[in-house]
Order: structure tokens, then sequence, then C-alpha cells
């Protein structure tokens, strides 16, 4: 599945990629180098994608879906503890016993936080909102991706208007700091 499209498809082809690296981090035996580089893949790829949720999806959901306020805040503390868990795996090295142990919570949390999305606040998105709205806001959820954070901010405002405001600043302060550390060298997105 390719990105582009509606928002669910865009959010359902980010899923399927962090499926991926899950997949390709576990394969590789422990200790080894290249789990670290797959682990900041994943770290670049589940923040770009919960701060263009927080921006553009969870108002969305709050709008216009019955029930949208707790809906947006499940998901919205479900970010915040897979954040938390991404921040503790960035200063793990991959020989460290925590690392197969935190790579193992955060696939737990992050795969029953998609299972949800897909299986309940998709679906009824999908119900509330046409279908150009949905393409509207999938083009905006890819824009937000571009200029996100590409790493771990467990104390930034996940709502607007703050969240809107900070993120472009982190996402380009961030990827600075992957410049001058090497870190991402191998895919840029």
């Amino acid at each position: 599945m390719g990105h582009g499209g509606n928002v669910i498809q865009e959010l359902t082809a980010d899923h399927r990629e962090v499926d991926e690296l899950f997949a390709r981090i576990q394969a590789m035996p422990p200790g080894d180098p290249g789990r670290r580089e797959l682990a900041d893949e994943l770290t670049r790829e589940l923040v770009r994608h919960a701060v263009a949720e927080e921006e553009h999806l969870y108002p969305t959901v709050r709008r216009y879906v019955d029930d949208g306020d707790d809906l947006a805040d499940k998901e919205i503390a479900d970010h915040g503890r897979i954040e938390g868990l991404l921040k503790d795996l960035e200063d793990c090295r991959p020989d460290d016993d925590r690392f197969d142990a935190l790579v193992d919570e955060l696939k737990a949390s992050v795969t029953a936080h998609v299972a949800d999305e897909e299986n309940h606040l998709f679906p009824l998105l999908a119900e509330s909102c046409s279908g150009e709205a949905l393409d509207v806001l999938g083009a905006r959820v890819r824009a937000a991706k571009e200029s996100a954070p590409t790493r771990p901010h467990p104390a930034a405002p996940d709502t607007p208007p703050a969240n809107r405001l900070l993120a472009p600043g982190m996402g380009m302060v961030d990827r600075v700091r992957d410049a001058l550390s090497g870190r991402g060298h191998q895919r840029q997105g």
C-alpha cells in the first residue's frame, strides 16, 4: 500500500510501514548495530505520524465524530505512552538488555493503538466525513509529516494550537541534529 489518497489510506500505509520496521528489527540478532538504525527509523516514522494525527486527524475527530473528544483524548494518551517508550529506546544501545524489552513493549502498544484506529476510529471517521474532506485531510497529514519532528518530545504540547505552532520548529531542530549526528543518513523522509 503506497502513500497518497485520503487520510485513512495515508495513515494505514504508515501503519504497515511501522509493522515492517518492527519485523525487520526483530529479525536481526540481539546486539546487531543495525537494530539501532532501524529503531531510529521507526522512531522517526512514529513521531512524524503522531504529530500529523495530533495536528489534523484528532481535531477533525473531535469536530465530526460522535463522542469525538473522548476518542481523540484516548488516542492522544496512547501517543504519550508510545512517545515515552520511544524516548527510553532512543537512549538504549542494541546490546543493552533493555533494548529488546523496550521494542517488545513498544510493539505491543503500537499494535493496540493501530488496531483501535483501524477497527474503530477510521470507520467512524469515514461515516462522518465526505470523501472530499477525507482527501483534503490526507493532503494535510502528508504535509504535516514533512515538517514534523523526527525525535520524541514527550513534554511537547499535543493539542492545537500549541502543537501546530511548535512542531515545525522542533522538526527543523531535529533534522539539523540528525544531519550533524548522521542519524538516518540512509533514508530521509
